[in-house]
């Protein structure tokens, strides 16, 4: 948190590698972020690019009210939300782009399993309703807090734990003991 902080006052301060080691530090992140809420990890790819893109070009309008992380994390959601809105999404997951999984173990096997579980995790997220996906990833795979979500929706906290509530229903119910 203390190391972001200092990345961003170098960066706002002309700092370019500053800028790359923000990207270096979250990307991994934020693409795990934007792939399961497009369901394309090519388009998760460039909406992380673009987000770094835009940063990189307006070191002055980085207004931080929290963490670096959660900034970023509002950054990809809210250029996500602009693809929806645009109808540039589709809703299924694509059988050539079913998975990535970084395994620790190599073995061919365990990589197989690890990215047939991912893809069936991925379907079934893409089933929910879009508010409740963002929610469940922001707060799943983004670690980030119900109260910043919140912020970032501009919603109640209590909606965003509905949300919350009701996405994880919804996927144990269309997951059914599969995973």
């Amino acid at each position: 948190m203390l190391e972001d902080a200092l990345l961003i006052w170098r960066f706002k301060s002309g700092d370019g590698t500053a800028l790359a080691r923000i990207y270096e530090k979250h990307r991994g992140n934020l693409l795990r972020i934007a792939a399961a809420l497009l369901n394309r990890n090519g388009l998760a790819e460039d909406v992380v690019h673009d987000v770094f893109l835009w940063l990189a070009q307006s070191p002055d309008k980085v207004r931080l009210r929290g963490n670096v992380r959660s900034f970023l994390a509002t950054c990809v959601v809210n250029r996500v939300r602009n693809l929806n809105k645009a109808g540039q999404r589709r809703e299924t997951l694509p059988s050539d782009e079913a998975a990535t999984v970084a395994s620790d173990d190599p073995g061919p096997e365990r990589w197989m399993m690890a990215s047939e579980r991912l893809a069936t995790l991925r379907r079934a997220l893409a089933q929910l309703p879009y508010e409740q996906r963002e929610v469940v990833i922001l707060h799943v795979h983004g670690g980030i807090r119900f109260r910043e979500i919140a912020r970032s929706q501009d919603v109640s906290i209590n909606t965003v734990q509905s949300r919350y509530r009701y996405g994880l229903e919804k996927l144990r119910t269309e997951l059914n003991g599969e995973l």
